[in-house]
């Protein structure tokens, strides 16, 4: 299963074909994000374990995003019970797949303190709000090398994590080779990630405008078009879904902007 190779305005045609599926259920996503969100804010509010355990069971949350968008491919409606998908199927590698993820974040704080950048990891890793511009104006300076190699593999971390969730579920390929997997799609397709990152980018700042509200809409679209983008970059994993399930493709050109 190797991913396709694809050109940078591609990148845009996600955003559009994720909005479209999204305007199948705008009301039902919202909701749906909504309940997300109050959930991970309530479990990261427990202390000591509420935030590496939110990290475990994301990929699971992610995964129940994405079963929610292929029922609407396929015309069906979106229920809340997809956001359950990922606890009652290949739970044990998407925890793991979490695992990894989290323990990957642990490394690189470890990383960035060898080389100077302890008061800011302290920073960051604190959970709490430093009202005192003057305390990270200290833990910045000096950091520099350490800013850039956080920046660096976190980004690296992001890319192996940005389809995997998708490939151990849909296509039951393990936690560490879907990484792997996924790493290798977005380096392929450097030139259609750019676009879709800068044209978030700037949906950002316009969604920020109007008291945030564009949020609403934004969000959800932040992942049906993900969902979008894990089905044009491997098309032959979602034709063998689809031939085991025997569920009809939605065209995502329809109802676009």
């Amino acid at each position: 299963m190797e991913p396709r190779r694809l050109q940078a305005i591609q990148g845009w045609q996600w955003i559009k074909q994720g909005y479209a599926l999204f305007m199948k259920a705008p009301l039902l996503w919202i909701v749906v994000l909504l309940i997300c969100f109050i959930a991970a804010a309530g479990l990261s509010a427990v202390p000591v374990v509420g935030e590496p355990l939110a990290s475990l069971l994301l990929p699971a949350v992610l995964v129940g995003l994405m079963v929610g968008c292929r029922a609407l491919e396929r015309g069906e409606e979106l229920e809340l019970a997809h956001l359950f998908s990922g606890f009652q199927q290949r739970t044990a590698q998407l925890i793991t797949l979490g695992g990894i993820a989290l323990v990957g974040q642990l490394l690189i704080f470890g990383a960035m303190m060898m080389v100077g950048g302890a008061a800011l990891v302290g920073i960051l890793t604190s959970g709490q709000p430093i009202e005192d511009p003057e305390i990270i104006k200290q833990a910045i300076t000096g950091a520099g090398l350490a800013i850039l190699l956080g920046i660096t593999l976190f980004s690296v971390l992001l890319m192996a994590l940005q389809f995997a969730p998708m490939l151990v579920y849909f296509n039951n390929v393990a936690p560490v080779d879907a990484m792997k997997l996924s790493l290798r799609a977005f380096l392929a397709n450097i030139g259609p990630m750019l676009v879709y990152g800068a044209t978030f980018m700037f949906l950002a700042i316009l969604a920020t405008i109007p008291m945030m509200l564009g949020w609403l809409v934004l969000m959800p679209v932040v992942f049906t078009s993900l969902y979008i983008c894990y089905c044009d970059i491997f098309p032959v994993a979602k034709e063998n879904q689809q031939a085991l399930d025997g569920g009809d493709a939605f065209t995502p050109d329809q109802g676009a902007f």
